[in-house]
């Protein structure tokens, strides 16, 4: 990673602790404030439209439960009370699906 990258990333992570809302003009504004040097404006936007809308400390602390696709599912398992089983089950049928067996060939075929 870059300086750049770095310094924009470590200026969204602190916007996001603070509970402040994640813009370019913020990140841009603490990247000065830490006088870090060679940083493009375009920088602050693509983090800034990423994150637009985006819990960050929530997807810090999602980071090893399998993706942001298991976060709603896990969210509605739970509202649903049984529809958890189906989701493990739907899980498992897309896994075979995947699979080159399947398909008919594979690598050494």
């Amino acid at each position: 990673m870059s300086t750049a990258e770095l310094a924009t990333s470590y200026a969204a992570l602190i916007l996001a602790d603070d509970g402040v809302e994640i813009t370019a003009d913020k990140i841009q504004t603490l990247i000065k404030a830490a006088k870090i040097e060679d940083v493009e404006p375009i920088w602050a936007s693509l983090f800034a439209k990423a994150l637009e809308g985006k819990d960050v400390k929530d997807l810090l602390s999602n980071v090893g439960s399998g993706g942001a696709a298991a976060a709603p599912a896990a969210a509605g398992a739970a509202a649903a009370g049984g529809a958890a089983e189906e989701a493990k089950a739907e899980e498992k049928v897309e896994e075979k699906e995947e699979s080159d067996e399947d398909m008919g060939f594979g690598l050494f075929d």
